[in-house]
C-alpha cells in the first residue's frame, strides 16, 4: 500500500482530538461532513436495535428458547479456520480475506477498514482499501479508538457506490443508522465483537504491566481458554492465565464507559460477525443474512467449518463477576482471589468452565449486567433509552430487572423481558 497515499487519506479522517460528546467511542460521524448526525446515529443515546434488526436481516431476533437471544439474529454459526492461516493475522485471516474477495470479484469499490498507524502499530488507522492486495495490511489487532466512519466522506468524494466495511459494533450501529442516507448501491458488513475498548495510551500501560519487555510485544490475544496469548518479536509464545493478569492495577477509568455500557457485544447489526468467543480454539462464525452467507461463500474450500461447541455452565462465573461489578459501581475494593490459589483456579478454569457457546453466553451475560450495573451508578437517567429490552431479559436471570422508569415504553418492554 502506498504509504502517501494512506496518510493523505487517514489526515483527512483523524486530524486531532474528536469534538466533545458525553459518551463517544469516536466511530468517526463527529468528524464528519455532518458531525450533527450523532444524534440519530449512536448507539450510546437511543438505540434501535428491534427496528435495525428487521430492517437488515428481515426478521426480528427470537427472545425464547434460542440463542438469538444472546447473539442477535442469525441463520448459521459455525467453528472455522482458513486452511493456509494468512501471515500477520491475529487468527487465520478470515476476516481480510472476505475483504479481499470482495475486491477481486469487483462486488465492491473499496473495503473500509484498519490498519496499523505509522507511528505506532497498535493505533487504529482508518483507511480505504482498493487494491486487494493491500488488504493484507489491515491482517492483526489494533486497539484504542479510531474514526472509521469519517472516511465514508472521503468515498462519497471519490465516487464509490459500493463499499464493504469491516467494523466494530459502534461503528457498525452507526453505519447502519445512517445507511438509507448513504444512498450506496451496496453495503456489505462484516463485523468483529467488542467487548471493552480503550485508547491505544492505556493499553500501552496495559503492556508495561504484563511484560518487562512491552515494545518487543507483536501479537496479544484474549483465548477462550481463559488465557492471554503474547507473541514476541523473536518468534516466542507465552500464555497468561485471565486471572493472573494485574487487572486490580489499572485505573478505574481503563475501560471508559462507553465501553463498560455497551449493549452489542457481538455486532449483530454486521452481515456476518467473524469472532472467537465460541470457536474453542478457532474462530467462530455468525452468518446473519443472505448477504453474509454470500461472504462466507467467497472463501469456497479456503475455510475449514464445522459445528459449535458447548460446554461446562456459566451461572456460577457470571454470579461472580456480578459481585465483582457491584462493589466496583459502588466505588468499593474488588475481591480479591489469594495469589497462591490464583495458579490452582487459573489451570482449573479451562478443564471445568464454561467453553464455546456457553462461554459466549457467559460473556454476554456479563455486558448485560455490567450496563445495568455502571449505568445506575452513574447515568441512571440513561438507562431508559440506552438499554433495549432483550439487554434486560438476558439479565433477568440474575435477578436484575427494571426499577420504576428505567424502560422507555414499559408495557412493550416488559412484555418482552417476560414480566
Amino acid at each position: 500500500m502506498d504509504g502517501n497515499k494512506v496518510a493523505s487519506i487517514y489526515s483527512l479522517a483523524y486530524s486531532g482530538p474528536a469534538p466533545e460528546r458525553e459518551l463517544c467511542t469516536d466511530c468517526g460521524i463527529s468528524r464528519s461532513s455532518d458531525p450533527k448526525r450523532c444524534g440519530r446515529a449512536c448507539q450510546f443515546i437511543d438505540p434501535q436495535y428491534e427496528t435495525l434488526e428487521s430492517e437488515i436481516h428481515r426478521q426480528s431476533r427470537l427472545l425464547e428458547n434460542s440463542d438469538q437471544l444472546f447473539f442477535g439474529v442469525y441463520r448459521k454459526m459455525y467453528r472455522a479456520s482458513l486452511r493456509l492461516p494468512k501471515e500477520g493475522a491475529q487468527w487465520t485471516g478470515i476476516t481480510t480475506t472476505i475483504a479481499e474477495r470482495l475486491l477481486q470479484n469487483h462486488l465492491v469499490d473499496a473495503v473500509l477498514t484498519m490498519a496499523p498507524d505509522p507511528t505506532d502499530s497498535w493505533r487504529p488507522m482508518p483507511v480505504l482499501i482498493t487494491d486487494p492486495k493491500d488488504m493484507e495490511q489491515a491482517r492483526g489487532m489494533r486497539m484504542g479508538y479510531a474514526p472509521l466512519l469519517a472516511l465514508l466522506d472521503v468515498a462519497k468524494e471519490k465516487g464509490y457506490k459500493r463499499l464493504g466495511v469491516v467494523g466494530i459494533p459502534c461503528q457498525v450501529y452507526a453505519l447502519r443508522a445512517l445507511e438509507k442516507e448513504l444512498k450506496l448501491e451496496k453495503l456489505y458488513v462484516i463485523g468483529t465483537p467488542c467487548s471493552d475498548n480503550t485508547t491505544t495510551e492505556n493499553f500501552h500501560e496495559f503492556l508495561n504491566l504484563i511484560d518487562t519487555k512491552p515494545d518487543e510485544i507483536t501479537y496479544l490475544e484474549f483465548r477462550a481458554d481463559y488465557h492471554v496469548e503474547i507473541r514476541y518479536k523473536n518468534g516466542e509464545k507465552r500464555a497468561i492465565p485471565f486471572l493472573m493478569l494485574p487487572l486490580s492495577k489499572l485505573r478505574p477509568d481503563f475501560f471508559p464507559l462507553t465501553c463498560r455500557t455497551c449493549v452489542d457485544y457481538t455486532n449483530a447489526l454486521s452481515d456476518i460477525t467473524v469472532g472467537y468467543m465460541g470457536g474453542t480454539g478457532e474462530q467462530w462464525l455468525i452468518v446473519r443474512n443472505q448477504q453474509g452467507e454470500d461472504l462466507l461463500a467467497l472463501l469456497g474450500d479456503e475455510v475449514k467449518l464445522s459445528n459449535p461447541e458447548s460446554g461446562g455452565n456459566r451461572v456460577g462465573p457470571v454470579k461472580g463477576f456480578m459481585k465483582n461489578v457491584e462493589l466496583a459501581a459502588g466505588g468499593l475494593p474488588l475481591r480479591q482471589m489469594p495469589n497462591w490459589l490464583r495458579p490452582i483456579v487459573g489451570w482449573l478454569m479451562p478443564k471445568v468452565g464454561p467453553k464455546g457457546l456457553e462461554f459466549a453466553r457467559a460473556r454476554v451475560e456479563m455486558k448485560a449486567i455490567e450496563t445495568v450495573l455502571h449505568l445506575r451508578r452513574e447515568l441512571p437517567k440513561k438507562i431508559k433509552n440506552m438499554v433495549p429490552g432483550h439487554v434486560w431479559k438476558i439479565a433477568k436471570p440474575y435477578n436484575l430487572t427494571p426499577n420504576e422508569g428505567e424502560l422507555k415504553d414499559p408495557a412493550k418492554e416488559r412484555s418482552q423481558i417476560g414480566q
